[in-house]
C-alpha cells in the first residue's frame, strides 16, 4: 500500500533518516553480498514510529505510529522483505481497512519494539496500550491481552516495551508503568505458554516514564527517575476554558481513582489536537534504583539514591555477592528543554554498583562516547556478562559507529561503517553450540545516504568485521528496537 501525503512540519524527527516512508513493499528473492551463516534461519524483525499522514507541528517522535521491517533468512537466502504498520484502530480507519480484533479506549499503533515469545510475533509500546500480535509476514492479527491474563488493573491495563527473557526459564519479566496509575507500576512474569502467571503492584515516589528495568538471577531493578507525568503538558491542547477542569480532575485522579477510559484516551491525544508525550524533566523529583526479590512483594523494594539523570537502555545487570551490578546508557537529562525526542546531549555507558552491605550506589563511566541502544549475549540476561555493543550517536542521531565493549578489560572496539551510513540497533545472534559470549554475529539495518536505500547489515561480533549484506528495497526510517526471531524447532 502507498500513501500520499504533504509535509507541512519542520520537525527534526520528520525529516531525513526520520522521515516516515509511504509504501508497503513486499520484496522477495533479495540480493546479497557476501555470504550469510547457515545458522541464521528466521526473521529479523524491527520496529519504529511512521506516522501514515502529516502529524503536524507538534509531533513527538515516540507517537508515531508503528511500522515493522522484517527479513526472512534460511539457508544463505534473503527470502523475503517486508515493512507493514501496526494496524490500530486508527491507523487501520485511516487505511481505509477493516479494524482489527477489539481494541480499547487506549489503542495505539505499538511502534517500540517487536519480538517473539510463545509462537506469537507481539508489537510492544510502553505506557498503558497492550501489545499487538501480528503473523509471521508481519500482517496484524489484533491487540493481545495474553489470553485474558493482562492485569485489569486501577487506571487500566497496558504491558511495557521491555520485558526480559530469563534464558534458564524462557520466561519474559516485565515492569509496566501507566500516567493512570500514579505512584504504582507492576512487575509480571509473562510464561511459556503466553500467559502472565504473576503480577505484583510496586509502589514509587510519584509518576515517572519507566522505558526499561533490569533483571538478576535474584532481582529486579526498578528505575525510579526523573521524567514524570506533566499535567501541563497532558492538557496543553485541551481547549483553555475547560484546562482548569480537565487539570484539576487529572490532579485528583493520578494514583488514585481512575477517570472513564474514553477520558483518559482523549486527554492523552491532547483533546482534540496534535498528540503530546505527557512527560517532562523534573528536577524535584528524587533518583534512585530499587531491587525487588524475584519472588517478594511490592513492600520488600529497597532503594538506591543516586545521581539525577535518564536510564532509556540496560545492558545487562547481575548479582555479585553482596551486590548487584548494573550497566546501563545513563543520560544526564531527558525532555528538559528538548521536548519533541530524546537531544538532551551524550549518553555514555555507566556501570552502577548497589551495595547490599552498606545500601550504597557508586557510578563509574565506563566510555565517554556517545552511544545508545546496548545489547548483549541474551543467554546471559541476569549473569555476569563481558561482552556488550552499542551504536554511536552524533548531534542526537545515529552516526556510522558499531562499539564493542570488553568491560573484564576496559576496552573499546569502534567499526566505522562508512561516511554516509547510519546505523540502528544491532543485535547479538549466538553460533549454535557455542558457548562463547562473542561467537556470533550482529545484525542491523544500516541507511546509506548517499542512494537513499537500506541494507540488513551482518557483522561477525568478536571482530566487527563485514560477513554479509541484504539490500532492501528502500529505506528503512531510523526507528528503536529489532530482535532476531529463529524458526522454531521440533
Amino acid at each position: 500500500m502507498t500513501i500520499t501525503t504533504t509535509r507541512t512540519t519542520t520537525s527534526r524527527y520528520l525529516q531525513d533518516d526520520f522521515a516516515p516512508v509511504h509504501e508497503e513493499h513486499t520484496t522477495t528473492a533479495l540480493a546479497v553480498t557476501g555470504v550469510l551463516p547457515d545458522f541464521l534461519d528466521g526473521r529479523y524483525l524491527r520496529i519504529g514510529p511512521n506516522p501514515v499522514h502529516d502529524p503536524g507541528e507538534n509531533y513527538h517522535w515516540f507517537l508515531g505510529a508503528g511500522m515493522v521491517h522484517g527479513v526472512r533468512l534460511r539457508d544463505g537466502r534473503a527470502d523475503w522483505y517486508r515493512n507493514r504498520w501496526v494496524r490500530s484502530h486508527d491507523v487501520a480507519t485511516e487505511l481505509g481497512e477493516p479494524v482489527r480484533g477489539t481494541p480499547g479506549a487506549s489503542d495505539f499503533a505499538a511502534n517500540t519494539n517487536v519480538l517473539e515469545h510463545a509462537g506469537r510475533t507481539l508489537a510492544l509500546v510502553e505506557g498503558g496500550s497492550p501489545p499487538y500480535e501480528l503473523t509471521a509476514e508481519l500482517d496484524t492479527v489484533g491487540p493481545c491481552d495474553f489470553g485474558g491474563t493482562l492485569p485489569q488493573t486501577a487506571g487500566g491495563s497496558g504491558y511495557t516495551a521491555h520485558p526480559h527473557e530469563d534464558p534458564e526459564t524462557g520466561e519474559l519479566h516485565a515492569v509496566s508503568y501507566r500516567w493512570t496509575r500514579g505512584n504504582r507500576v507492576d512487575y509480571s512474569v509473562l510464561d511459556t505458554s503466553g500467559r502472565i502467571r504473576r503480577s505484583v503492584e510496586i509502589e514509587v515516589h510519584g509518576s515517572p516514564m519507566m522505558h526499561d528495568f533490569a533483571l538478576t538471577e535474584r532481582h529486579v531493578v526498578i528505575y525510579d527517575l526523573p521524567v514524570t507525568f506533566d499535567v501541563r503538558r497532558a492538557t496543553a491542547d485541551v481547549p483553555r476554558l475547560a484546562q482548569p477542569v480537565v487539570r484539576a480532575a487529572l490532579n485528583r485522579v493520578i494514583g488514585r481513582n481512575p477517570l472513564p477510559e474514553p477520558v483518559i484516551a482523549r486527554v492523552a491525544r491532547g483533546g482534540s489536537g496534535p498528540a503530546t508525550l505527557p512527560y517532562s524533566w523534573n528536577p524535584d523529583y528524587p533518583a534512585r534504583i530499587g531491587l525487588l526479590s524475584r519472588d517478594g512483594d511490592g513492600s520488600d523494594v529497597r532503594w538506591f539514591e543516586i545521581d539525577p539523570c535518564y536510564i532509556f537502555h540496560t545492558l545487562n545487570a547481575y548479582d555479585d555477592g553482596d551486590s548487584v551490578v548494573v550497566d546501563v546508557i545513563r543520560h544526564a537529562k531527558m525532555f528538559a528543554t528538548v521536548l519533541d525526542g530524546p537531544n538532551e546531549g551524550p549518553a555514555t555507558l555507566t556501570r552502577f554498583v548497589l551495595d547490599l552491605t552498606s545500601g550504597r550506589a557508586t557510578e563509574q563511566r565506563f566510555d565517554q562516547r556517545a552511544q545508545e541502544f546496548p545489547r548483549h549475549d541474551e543467554r546471559l540476561t541476569g549473569r555476569r556478562h563481558r561482552y556488550g555493543y552499542a551504536v554511536g550517536f552524533e548531534d542526537g542521531v545515529t552516526g556510522d559507529a558499531v562499539i564493542r565493549h570488553d568491560l573484564a578489560a576496559g576496552t573499546h572496539q569502534v567499526r566505522n561503517l562508512g561516511s554516509g551510513r547510519q546505523a540502528s540497533e544491532f543485535c547479538f545472534v549466538p553460533r549454535p553450540g557455542s558457548a562463547a559470549e562473542d561467537d556470533g554475529v550482529l545484525m542491523g539495518y544500516v541507511h546509506d545516504l548517499a542512494t537513499g536505500r537500506s541494507s540488513l547489515t551482518v557483522l561477525d561480533a568478536a571482530t566487527l568485521e563485514d560477513v554479509a549484506g541484504v539490500e532492501l528495497p528502500g529505506r528503512v526510517p531510523a526507528g528503536f528496537h529489532g530482535n532476531w526471531a529463529p524458526t522454531a524447532t521440533g
